[in-house]
């Protein structure tokens, strides 16, 4: 991916977004570009590629930590995964960001008690 090639990668993605009951995070796109020269522009094919073949209802958002410090803080990989998926709804963000993570792990989203009076 580094070279900026996207064949044979985005075949496979799509292939494997044909089977229903897999889930794929938007990860590693810090780890796969060059430090000093990228940009969110650089990037954003890769994403268009995994959202496109996902959809937001199957795509979370990962940190790759702790691989990623070498090639960015946490809070750069953050705001480069809004960016790409900024062509999203709110909805759809909140899919990528949450969403999908708690229906792909089966988590309870607990939510916050009322105060007892």
């Amino acid at each position: 991916m580094a070279s900026g090639e996207r064949e044979p990668w985005a075949g496979r993605i799509r292939e494997s977004a044909a089977e229903p009951s897999v889930f794929r995070k938007l990860s590693g796109t810090v780890t796969e570009a060059d430090r000093d020269s990228r940009t969110t522009s650089d990037l954003r094919p890769y994403a268009d590629v995994v959202l496109g073949a996902f959809g937001p209802s199957r795509v979370m958002s990962g940190s790759d930590w702790p691989v990623c410090p070498p090639a960015a803080f946490y809070q750069e990989l953050v705001r480069t995964t809004e960016e790409l998926t900024s062509g999203l709804n709110a909805v759809e963000r909140a899919e990528v960001f949450g969403g999908t993570a708690a229906r792909a792990y089966r988590l309870t989203l607990d939510r916050p008690r009322e105060e007892a009076q």
